[in-house]
């Protein structure tokens, strides 16, 4: 499978104008999703679910989800049916971005009680089997304490694709065992120790159930700046990936994917230049290079060690 690109969006109340202009740019261009937070106890920010849906219906054929739902506040059958109903209405390309929690002093400002670190990955663990109990099958029962359903029926729309924010080890290995894809987070960057320790207990928790850890497909939030002429150098002295020209990123993302395994790239821009100069040259000059030097050759497993 080519390697997926996509963008962050911008999500404030007050860039409205710009959130819809270039997810209709990143549509015309080809690209394969957006993205957008999911953080509704910020009074100043679009909620990552009405957005989504606004943006799916504006667009004809790329992909949307949530990096990631805030699930303590979308409580995992309220969210499966949110799923199946964006799933349909956007022919499939719906893509269900899934976090256990983080900011719990933010979260509880909204009435809902706090978990414990453990809770929190038991639910996040609970809520993906459910949701795809509640997804093309059913009925639904929930043996965990988090969700208790019983005899919930499941909606005849298949499940979407599940991918994690995963950070700490509990909430990574429920990921190998259940998630199709894993956003690194802290491990974001395919040369890092983080990240080679991090995606070695991904795939070791994906075996342990009999699954392929290649089945579950790595998928970076990249910041970095596409610029008009090369740079000196395209990582900064800690050895974090900075940006350079669009041919000096097609080097590096091709390497990416052919040496480390990596399945995608979503491109949060940084730099001088106007988000949609940088999203421009994403699409019509980055994503395309990567797709022709890849297209014909295996990619890598992604690297544990």
């Amino acid at each position: 499978m080519n390697a997926r690109f996509g963008y962050g969006s911008p999500a404030e109340l007050d860039e409205v104008s710009d959130v819809l202009r270039l997810a209709e740019q990143a549509d015309r261009d080809g690209l394969d999703h957006f993205s957008t937070s999911d953080h509704p106890y910020l009074a100043g920010r679009l909620d990552g679910y009405a957005m989504l849906g606004f943006l799916l219906g504006r667009t004809e054929r790329i992909a949307g989800l949530v990096n990631v739902t805030n699930l303590p506040l979308r409580p995992a059958p309220m969210l499966a049916r949110t799923a199946a109903t964006l799933t349909a209405m956007s022919a499939d390309r719906f893509i269900l971005g899934l976090g256990a929690g983080g900011a719990w002093d933010r979260i509880t400002t909204m009435g809902v009680p706090s978990l414990t670190p453990a809770q929190a990955v038991e639910a996040f663990e609970e809520a993906m089997v459910l949701i795809r109990q509640l997804s093309g099958g059913g009925p639904a029962v929930s043996s965990g304490a988090h969700y208790p359903v019983r005899g919930l029926a499941a909606s005849p729309v298949r499940a979407a694709e599940i991918w994690t924010g995963s950070v700490g080890p509990k909430s990574l290995a429920a990921t190998g065992r259940q998630a199709d894809g894993w956003i690194p987070g802290h491990a974001a960057d395919w040369l890092s120790e983080p990240y080679r320790r991090s995606r070695a207990i991904v795939d070791e928790a994906a075996a342990a159930v009999g699954r392929e850890p290649a089945e579950i497909a790595t998928i970076y939030n990249l910041p970095g700046a596409i610029t008009a002429r090369p740079l000196p150098r395209t990582r900064d002295d800690d050895g974090r990936w900075i940006g350079g020209s669009a041919d000096q990123w097609t080097e590096e993302l091709t390497g990416a994917v052919l040496d480390h395994g990596a399945a995608g790239f979503t491109l949060f821009p940084t730099g001088p230049d106007p988000f949609e100069v940088s999203l421009k040259r994403w699409a019509e000059e980055v994503a395309p290079a990567v797709r022709e030097a890849t297209a014909q050759l295996t990619p890598a497993p992604a690297a544990t060690v």
